[in-house]
Formats: structure tokens, C-alpha cells, sequence
């Protein structure tokens, strides 16, 4: 199961934007990363009239749309935990979600002083960064705004390496099993 962070903070304050920035530069650093949304209303992916809303509208529990590079999914579940997400998400580095600040994961807050004067996180023991144009006093690093590197940095190094792999700074989904990894007699 790859590392769940949370992006959380009030409505406005710049999570989607916050998730849009660093994507890439994770990509641009050789990871896979997937997103989940956490949203407060009825989900309807699909277009109305479409075969595949159809297909939903006449009761299907389960609808896939499949193109030559894309795979889309609809279905009715309840979501227990993140966790429970696991076999959707089994080929990723690392999984940001937007939302979800009640969940038992990290969590980055984003909090702007256009929003709120203070991090709604602020007694929480997941909180692990603030990204913020305040004042605090918060126990966690703090990055500007803009300070998507730096961010990225704290991100990968908290979450994405693991303790074979930082002596040789690679990712975890570059890693290649060496002589040394493998018990003596390996025909690796």
C-alpha cells in the first residue's frame, strides 16, 4: 500500500491548487501519484444521456469505461477508510487526497490568511507541514506558498524512500533488487 497524505484546509484556501503544483514536481522526481477527492455531494461522474450513465441510471452497481489508455470507474460502495482503497491504487509511490481531514492519515494544511487566521489542524497529531502566508507557532515545518520544492523535499523524504533505497537517493518505484539485496545462492 503506498503512503496516503491528506492536503486539507478551509474551502478556498488553495487545495486543488496546492495538489495541481505538486504533482509534477513529484512526477519530475520519478513518482507515481494518485489523487482522491473527497466530495460532499452525490458523485455523478457521468453525463447525463451518455451509455455509460445509462448503464448507471438502469441500476448498474458497477460501471467501467475503458478507452486504448484510460480506465474510469464508477461504483456504489461505501467507503469504510482509505484504506480501503488499496487495491485501486496498489501501483502508485504515494496518494494525495483533498479533503478527508477527519481520517486517521497526515495531513499538509494550507492555510492562507485570505481564509482563516489560524490552521484548523492546529491541535491535531497527524499535522505534519503547514503551507501558509501566516504567522505560527505550530511544532511542524512551515513552507510559503510558492515553495512547492521545498514541500516536495519533506514529502519525499518522509514518505517516499525507503531505508534500503535513501543511501542511493532513488525512489521506491526505481528500485531494483541488487546482489546485496538478495540471500546468498540468488541467481540475481
Amino acid at each position: 500500500m503506498p503512503p496516503i497524505i491528506s492536503i486539507v484546509g478551509k474551502s478556498g484556501s488553495g487545495k486543488t491548487t496546492l495538489i495541481e503544483k505538486l504533482i509534477p514536481e513529484l512526477k519530475s522526481r520519478g513518482y507515481r501519484i494518485g489523487t482522491v477527492k473527497h466530495a460532499f455531494h452525490k458523485l455523478d461522474m457521468d453525463k447525463k444521456g451518455k451509455d455509460s450513465w445509462r448503464h448507471k441510471a438502469a441500476g448498474a452497481d458497477t460501471v467501467i469505461v475503458v478507452s486504448h489508455d484510460t480506465i474510469a470507474m464508477v461504483k456504489d460502495r461505501p467507503l469504510g477508510s482509505l484504506d480501503d482503497l488499496e487495491r485501486y491504487i496498489d501501483d502508485l509511490d504515494l496518494v494525495i487526497t483533498e479533503g478527508f481531514k477527519q481520517k486517521n492519515k497526515p495531513k499538509i494544511e494550507i492555510c492562507r490568511a485570505a481564509r482563516n487566521t489560524e490552521p484548523l489542524c492546529r491541535d491535531n497529531s497527524d499535522l505534519v507541514a503547514l503551507v501558509t502566508d501566516i504567522k505560527t507557532n505550530l511544532n511542524v515545518p512551515a513552507f510559503g506558498l510558492e515553495d512547492i520544492k521545498g514541500l516536495a523535499d519533506l514529502i519525499e523524504k518522509k514518505f517516499l524512500f525507503d531505508p534500503i533505497t535513501v543511501v542511493s537517493n532513488t525512489p521506491r518505484s526505481c528500485c531494483v533488487p541488487t546482489a546485496i539485496d538478495q540471500p546468498s545462492g540468488s541467481p540475481f
